[in-house]
């Protein structure tokens, strides 16, 4: 089980990126725009430099549903490799079987 802070900030990282996520869109798409002018897209840059940085999308972790787990994280199932063969084995996941040839 991970640190219940680590997954504590982990959460508020994911609250701050859903409050910023629509002015952060609008002002990465005009900060990237080629055709406006220079500093247009300056002041866009610099107006994302003031978002905190806890709301940057690529600040979350991904992490285990279960256990908090930030390493061997399967996005598809949304847990840690532990967790999924452990669930799997005991026939927990639909459509997930144990291999053997």
């Amino acid at each position: 089980m991970a640190k219940l802070s680590s997954v504590n900030k982990n959460e508020r990282r994911k609250q701050l990126v859903k409050k910023y996520a629509g002015k952060y869109a609008k002002l990465k798409a005009i900060a990237n725009d080629k055709s406006l002018d220079d500093t247009e897209r300056l002041i866009a840059r610099l107006k994302m430099a003031e978002i905190p940085r806890n709301g940057n999308p690529t600040r979350i972790r991904n992490r285990c549903e279960l256990t908090g787990r930030p390493r061997g994280y399967y996005r598809k199932f949304r847990l840690a490799r532990v967790m999924l063969r452990d669930l799997a084995n005991k026939g927990l996941i639909p459509g997930v079987t144990k291999s053997s040839w």
